[in-house]
């Protein structure tokens, strides 16, 4: 199949097809939350959330209205409007990433042929690293703004962390950089449509970006810039209110974004094998293939532990790193030398 380029988009449908795809992925971050938490509950042995709505449906969205309608505070020491902007830097960045995630190929709505994306650059993965780089930002703002040592700690921790596992990450995707020949989503789609999907021939990479993406998003067992043992909370110590539920949101929005580019990217998209499905069926596809990687998430925050901050470093630099430039190199011989 090929991948959707070539044709205009009126502003008009580029409106409506970004109030689609943004309210679809929005709502999969109570999703998330209530997922995180029912799972976790059965995985302990307990129910979970059943009190509010049918099955305790509802809950995620009690817990994120009570913290928006909650007073806003900040301590004495803080400095105000970099502790007011730090949460809103963290949102903005996650959001901006999910323009580039393809729902589907070329489809027609009312006469008009377009693709359920954003927008699709030609430099597209790039594009998810930039926006990923800045969104630090917000978590080293809210440590240091807040003026206390703890939230301190916590975003030198974070800043740490996501430098150091970001390296990684990006070279755990050089090799479908490589086999695909463009850094746009939608051909990377379109390349395993015809041939196999990434997770078969780079495995390894799938590996690497998984652990990276973990890394990425603070969640167990890589939670060390949180690490409400050791410092209360970290970067959101001081946060409550609407701003604290703006970093609560972030963190499941950008496990969204990463099941997001790990099903773009390794697992085909909106691909099925052996099936030529119809269009419409694609971003349900999609959606369903995320959901399965969120799932993914909350069982690896049940079953491992948390890991010490030495461990943590050095199974980036040691180990993750070094295994990611040898995938790299391996792929490169192996394109040259097949093709």
């Amino acid at each position: 199949m090929i991948a959707a380029v070539g044709f205009y988009e009126p502003w008009w449908m580029q409106i409506l097809k970004a109030l689609a795809i943004f309210a679809v992925v929005f709502n999969l971050v109570p999703i998330a939350l209530l997922a995180d938490r029912k799972v976790l509950g059965r995985f302990q042995h307990r129910y979970g959330p059943n009190r509010v709505g049918p099955f305790g449906v509802l809950q995620a969205i009690a817990d994120i209205g009570k913290l928006v309608f909650k007073e806003q505070f900040r301590p004495r020491t803080a400095t105000g409007w970099l502790f007011a902007l730090a949460p809103g830097i963290s949102m903005l960045t996650a959001a901006a990433t999910i323009a580039i995630i393809p729902f589907s190929n070329v489809v027609d709505i009312f006469g008009t042929p377009t693709g359920l994306y954003g927008v699709d650059p030609s430099i597209g993965i790039l594009f998810a690293f930039a926006f990923g780089g800045i969104a630090f930002y917000g978590l080293m703002l809210g440590g240091w703004a807040s003026g206390s040592k703890y939230s301190f700690l916590g975003s030198m921790r974070a800043a740490a962390q996501l430098i150091s596992y970001e390296v990684a990450q990006g070279l755990s995707i050089i090799g479908v950089v490589m086999m695909t020949g463009s850094l746009s989503m939608t051909k990377i789609v379109a390349y395993q449509e015809d041939h196999l999907w990434f997770i078969l021939p780079q495995f390894v990479g799938f590996l690497i970006f998984m652990v990276a993406g973990f890394a990425e998003t603070n969640r167990a067992p890589f939670d060390l810039a949180e690490a409400d043992a050791e410092l209360v909370g970290g970067y959101n110590t001081e946060y409550g209110g609407g701003r604290f539920a703006a970093f609560f949101a972030a963190e499941y929005l950008n496990m969204v974004v990463v099941s997001g580019l790990v099903t773009t990217l390794f697992l085909g998209g909106w691909d099925i094998p052996f099936v030529n499905q119809p269009h419409w069926v694609d971003p349900i596809v999609v959606i369903v293939k995320m959901l399965v990687f969120l799932v993914f998430f909350i069982w690896v925050r049940a079953t491992l532990p948390r890991l010490r901050y030495d461990q943590l470093m050095a199974f980036g630099w040691k180990i993750l790193l070094p295994l990611a430039t040898l995938n790299a190199l391996v792929t490169a011989i192996l394109v040259v030398v097949l093709d």
